[in-house]
């Protein structure tokens, strides 16, 4: 009977260790992070879709510091996971300055491309803007 105490009280312990690495860091988990992912790309994919519709040039433009972006022509910001950190990787003409820049479509579709890269503690995940098609794709942890 002590040998069992003994073994699930080492169970416990190594559990008790284990859990909040496999939860993630920075308060932020998983779901969270991919759901914030999911977020952007489908933002990017609308911003894509509207400047073929209506054959214009269309922008999403991020603001890093607050985790918001919002679509040219729409009225709402669109907020993301309070404690995700958020980089921009774009045109330099595209960064407005070092908290907000944006990505550009075309209305063939194209874009000037760029990445987004949302972060919780050690784990990241990558939204990728193709400059040539103006294809979305999530990368590291989410959809194709």
């Amino acid at each position: 009977m002590i040998e069992m105490l003994v073994v699930l009280s080492i169970m416990a312990l190594g559990a008790a260790l284990v859990v909040p690495r496999i939860g993630g860091g920075a308060g932020v988990s998983d779901g969270d992070l991919k759901s914030s992912a999911r977020k952007v790309a489908t933002g990017l994919r609308y911003a894509r879709d509207e400047a073929i519709a209506r054959r214009r040039e269309t922008t999403i433009t991020f603001d890093l510091a607050d985790r918001r972006f919002r679509v040219s022509d729409d009225t709402r910001d669109h907020e993301l996971h309070p404690k995700i950190e958020l980089k921009l990787y774009t045109a330099q003409s595209d960064l407005v300055d070092e908290r907000r820049g944006s990505i550009r479509f075309f209305p063939d579709g194209g874009s000037n491309g760029g990445r987004v890269t949302l972060a919780g503690g050690e784990r990241k995940v990558e939204v990728d803007v193709d400059w040539l098609t103006g294809r979305v794709a999530i990368l590291g942890g989410g959809e194709p």
